[in-house]
């Protein structure tokens, strides 16, 4: 590849090119794929809560694949173990020492499938990697690739034999987005897909590891002004005194909301964010981390509904932010 991705317009021109190769795989869920690509431009992990058999595994294969990253597959089950996520250390009898066996979690992109069928104990071992990009076995710690990222797919919590997700485990994940089912269109175009060769082999590298580690780089250089800030500490303040919520959004959800929002302007080629970027991306970052009330979730209120209903109240800042 001889482009830079510094050149003008070539950034936005390589966030294309990666979609348009998700989009040979994913028919019709154009916004789901560009909200993944905003995860993965900041370095942030998504949860992606859907029923079986729309094309979960398939969405994240392609990804990687697109941006030439190792990827590794984590098929949870309740008798799954941390060791069997973060690797172990062997006795190797020649040099009479332990030998360190990676894990998957030791792959740039790792599909942690159907994450709510393993065990607390299991899920925990993910925390640690989520959050300082490191794993711990036996006192030794071991750094992880970089870029690194988690898609974690969980079933409806109406399942039988699942384990929710705790909530700090819930606010380590950037995004929590849903596929669903494609229409009828784009389910008659996908079996016209499938019906001489698997899509996923069309799929094709288009751009290398270090291109890519200079988008997120250039992701962190797109201005927030001070008053877009406010906005975003507003929203997530709400969420903390509202009458309908428990548990309401943390620090760290407002630090999301604004590298999540950083990522989908640099993707619309804008140096500077703007309100609307926030929020697009409000419910998909904040409605996970917010635990309602019994009362609330009796009465068939939703997190996302409390989201909206905050956002369409919130004073939107009128001054357009200067890009940096």
């Amino acid at each position: 590849m001889t482009h830079s991705p510094f050149a003008p317009d070539s950034s936005q021109a390589l966030i294309e090119k990666i979609i348009y190769q998700v989009e040979k795989v994913i028919v019709g869920k154009r916004d789901v794929v560009e909200k993944l690509m905003t995860a993965l431009l900041c370095g942030g992990h998504v949860l992606l809560e859907d029923v079986p058999g729309v094309g979960k595994t398939m969405l994240v294969r392609a990804l990687a694949r697109a941006v030439d990253g190792s990827f590794k597959r984590i098929q949870c089950t309740p008798d799954l173990l941390p060791s069997d996520l973060t690797g172990v250390s062997v006795y190797n009898q020649r040099t009479a020492d332990f030998e360190f066996r990676p894990g998957p979690l030791l792959a740039q992109i790792v599909l942690a499938d159907e994450l709510n069928r393993t065990s607390p104990r299991t899920q925990a071992a993910l925390l640690e990697a989520m959050e300082e990009k490191r794993i711990t076995v036996d006192g030794m710690t071991y750094p992880l690739p970089q870029p690194f990222f988690i898609l974690a797919t969980q079933n409806p919590l109406d399942f039988e034999g699942t384990y929710p997700l705790p909530e700090a485990q819930l606010d380590r994940f950037l995004l929590k987005l849903r596929l669903g089912y494609p229409g009828p269109r784009e389910e008659v175009e996908m079996l016209g897909r499938m019906e001489e060769i698997h899509p996923l082999a069309a799929v094709r590298t288009v751009v290398l590891q270090e291109e890519f580690t200079a988008l997120q780089k250039e992701v962190r250089t797109v201005h927030v002004d001070e008053t877009i800030k406010q906005y975003i500490v507003g929203l997530t303040t709400a969420t903390r005194t509202h009458a309908d919520v428990a548990l309401g959004a943390s620090p760290r959800a407002s630090i999301a909301l604004m590298q999540a929002s950083q990522a989908l302007a640099f993707q619309r080629g804008r140096g500077y964010v703007i309100p609307d970027d926030v929020k697009e991306l409000a419910v998909p970052v904040l409605a996970h981390r917010l635990m309602l009330t019994p009362g609330a979730a009796v009465a068939g209120r939703t997190a996302e509904g409390v989201i909206d209903a905050i956002a369409g109240t919130a004073a939107v800042p009128v001054r357009r932010p200067a890009a940096g």
